[in-house]
């Protein structure tokens, strides 16, 4: 007699229904389910019995039922790398309320690391206040740090360049005392995932010349050419274009645009502007701490100027593009501007 299952709402139905279906699934029988039928039971009955979540076994039959997929797991691969921020700021060493207000923000980033558009300590690099003007806001950036305000870095995290105020002091040796950095620590250079920068020392004090065709220059000329990272930051004191106080410092004006630079950064004038001049993107930053500066007459290529209160740079970098921004210690953003591969 051919076997017939009958679905009710009884519990041994239920339960030769699931040893039925799991032979089958196995290979085990040759028998094949019948499609159940209306007994007694009514179509709600019905309907209720086989198909109400709660009872029907079909989680617990899939492995028997469904066998591999041929289709692929997908990779799932990171759509954004990482970007890398850092902060700029410069003419900053006063020691004072509107320095530490301008350290403040600066926090608040949590950059990678900081550089220094120059005059790191005022009045004359002495070293007796060189801790008071740097330590004091930085020290956590600073490694290794001797200083008496606090624990330093696990790793230098502060790279700054040497301002005419660092070198009024027995030839900067306080600055240079103080700090440990690569190189001859008066010009260098470091990398930091997609960013080569390149620290120059504009100071006409610097042994190996400021002229473009001294050593200093053959140097950054060299390392600008061998460098392969998307991005490549010159920066220093002296600024070669400025419409602030002090103006234009011609020597030096190197060819940073023919040796690779992406952007030249600078202080000197307690100011902040961006110039666009033969197709280099120049800076203006130094408005740390240090007595704010007028303008003069404004120059061909400038296209952002402003003096009116303290604040740093945030640079924000990936391999295919950077920011540039400018913001006051209350959080004002001056200016942004981006470049993208």
């Amino acid at each position: 007699m051919e076997e017939m299952y009958i679905v009710s709402p009884n519990k041994f139905s239920i339960v030769s229904l699931i040893f039925t279906l799991c032979l089958v699934g196995c290979g085990l029988s040759d028998t094949t389910p019948v499609t159940p039928t209306a007994s007694s039971s009514t179509p709600t009955e019905l309907a209720t019995s086989t198909l109400a979540p709660a009872e029907t076994p079909t989680a617990s039959l899939t492995p028997f039922l469904v066998g591999p997929s041929d289709t692929p797991i997908p990779t799932l691969e990171p759509t954004s790398e990482i970007a890398v921020v850092f902060a700029v700021i410069g003419d900053y060493g006063s020691g004072n309320r509107t320095e530490g207000v301008v350290a403040d923000l600066v926090h608040t980033w949590q950059p990678d690391f900081i550089i220094t558009t120059g005059d790191n300590n005022y009045p004359d690099g002495s070293e007796d206040t060189i801790d008071a003007t740097i330590g004091q806001f930085y020290h956590d950036f600073i490694y290794p740090y001797a200083g008496s305000f606090g624990e330093g870095a696990d790793q230098n995290r502060f790279f700054p360049s040497l301002g005419n105020h660092d070198w009024m002091t027995d030839d900067a040796s306080p600055y240079l005392d103080y700090f440990t950095l690569p190189g001859n620590e008066r010009y260098y250079d470091f990398t930091w995932g997609p960013l080569h920068l390149f620290a120059v020392d504009s100071d006409s004090n610097e042994p190996d010349g400021v002229g473009r065709s001294s050593k200093q220059a053959e140097w950054l000329q060299t390392a600008l050419a061998e460098s392969t990272l998307p991005w490549k930051i010159v920066y220093m004191h002296h600024p070669p274009y400025s419409s602030g106080l002090h103006g234009s410092v011609t020597w030096m004006r190197w060819p940073f645009r023919d040796w690779g630079a992406t952007a030249v950064l600078a202080g000197h004038d307690h100011t902040y502007e961006r110039l666009l001049i033969d197709g280099m993107l120049y800076f203006i930053n130094g408005l740390g701490g240090g007595n704010i500066y007028p303008f003069n007459e404004r120059l061909d290529g400038s296209q952002v100027r402003y003096n009116d209160d303290y604040g740093a740079m945030r640079v924000e970098a990936t391999s295919k593009r950077i920011n540039f921004q400018f913001i006051t210690h209350d959080g004002e953003v001056i200016d942004s501007y981006e470049i993208e591969k």
